[in-house]
């Protein structure tokens, strides 16, 4: 089920702190919220990244860039929502790589459930090129037969990447399901097992 760690073996906890998204922000549908969004080629192809002014909120492949800006909208309707680059949209470009001596430590700012915020924050506790299925992470947060309600928050989550989603699989060793496709979840997981080999 996991790789033999070698460089970039650190968990991304070190690199990720989750802040929870208050209630008051997004109040009403998030009339009290402010979030600006830019886009940029990644290393698996064109993404979204938004933020509040306390971290990135959402970062998704936006290989439509029209679809990508309306799911942000129907997130948070009633939110101010405009097309503006920031320094932090910058600095997740950082995480698609091999070193981890050139990551920038960001701040996440999310609208989820505790047990979603649970799920998440466990999955950043997982290293670079390694697997886990989802029992484990359930056990990690002390639901050991929550699996399928894991399956569900590892489903939800709105960070692609960084919160690495990517690194769950099915307790059978199968890649399983993933938001963005199996055939890409795939690809992700060959480039940590490559990189872990440098």
């Amino acid at each position: 089920m996991e790789t033999n760690p070698k460089n970039h073996n650190q968990p991304h906890y070190q690199y990720l702190k989750i802040e929870r998204m208050l209630p008051d922000e997004y109040r009403n549908q998030g009339e009290n919220l402010q979030i600006h969004y830019s886009f940029s080629e990644g290393l698996f192809g064109n993404m979204m990244v938004a933020s509040t002014k306390k971290g990135i909120c959402s970062l998704v492949m936006a290989e439509n860039k029209e679809r990508a800006v309306e799911g942000l909208k129907n997130k948070f309707p009633k939110a101010s929502i405009l097309e503006k680059d920031e320094l932090i949209h910058q600095k997740v470009e950082s995480f698609f790589t091999t070193d981890k001596h050139l990551i920038t430590p960001i701040k996440l700012h999310l609208k989820g459930t505790d047990f979603q915020l649970k799920v998440w924050d466990a999955l950043l506790n997982i290293p670079f090129g390694e697997l886990v299925n989802y029992g484990e992470i359930a056990r990690q947060i002390n639901h050991p037969r929550a699996y399928r309600a894991v399956g569900s928050a590892v489903g939800d989550n709105p960070i692609f990447f960084l919160i690495p989603c990517h690194r769950v699989v099915q307790a059978s060793g199968a890649i399983g399901n993933y938001y963005w496709g199996t055939p890409l979840k795939t690809t992700i997981i060959q480039w940590e097992s490559v990189g872990m080999e440098k």
